[in-house]
């Protein structure tokens, strides 16, 4: 069994889309500061995140983009959707800029040579995080699914898809529509997932991605890892 880390690293003022809070690392205390109690000297060292629920790879609950009453929260959510069966589809031969369009899908999960399944997470591999990331194109210049490109994937059953862009859509009109495929075909999606070259074109893999348990969670961070069998 192989682990492939597919998270970005969460550091001080890390890159996320400006209507979301600044992500914020720094310390509390350092091994500096010593400590006496009862006679005996120790240290410790801590650190303070502060970050929304929406920062790094994270994924996003069903309330985040559904108003309707009842609408699930993070912590509602049931664990299976973060541990599923996943493929990935190579599109780097996609354009920045560009939708992603049903066509696109189809000939990538056909050139993958393995079909996507119901609960499937599909990882969409652009290749755009290394291109662009740390620039100012990473918030806004990233290929993105379209209504009928999502809706392509929700009529496959999948639980989620993931992409390495800050949203799953073109900024504007698109990115709201995929979120709204989303709540009414009932699956959900990843964002800011990376490292898709280490497991694109290796056939199926499960994929782990717990959140964080947060009280009426709109979404959380998680460590996003593929499994892979020697």
């Amino acid at each position: 069994m192989k682990l492939i880390d597919l998270s970005r690293e969460l550091h001080h003022k890390a890159q996320r889309l400006p209507n979301h809070p600044t992500i914020e690392v720094y310390p509390f205390s350092t091994h500096d500061e010593k400590r006496v109690v009862d006679g005996y000297e120790f240290s410790s060292a801590t650190m303070v995140l502060h970050m929304g629920d929406h920062g790094g790879t994270h994924v996003d609950a069903p309330v985040h983009f559904d108003e309707t009453p009842g609408a699930l929260t993070i912590d509602q959510m049931p664990l299976e959707t973060f541990f599923t069966e996943a493929l990935c589809l190579d599109l780097t031969h996609v354009p920045d800029k560009t939708d992603i369009t049903i066509a696109h899908l189809e000939a990538a999960e056909k050139a993958a040579g393995v079909s996507i399944k119901p609960k499937d997470t599909v990882l969409l591999y652009t290749g755009f995080y290394k291109r662009a990331a740390g620039t100012e194109g990473y918030i806004t210049d990233f290929p993105g699914l379209t209504k009928e490109s999502a809706t392509w994937l929700g009529a496959k059953g999948i639980t989620a898809f993931a992409v390495e862009s800050v949203s799953p859509g073109r900024p504007g009109r698109n990115n709201f529509e995929v979120h709204h495929v989303c709540r009414d075909m009932g699956f959900t999606h990843y964002e800011g997932v990376i490292n898709m070259d280490k497991v694109v074109g290796k056939g199926r893999f499960r994929f782990l991605a717990m959140p964080l348990k947060i009280r009426g969670g709109t979404g959380s961070p998680v460590r996003a890892v593929a499994i892979l069998e020697d």
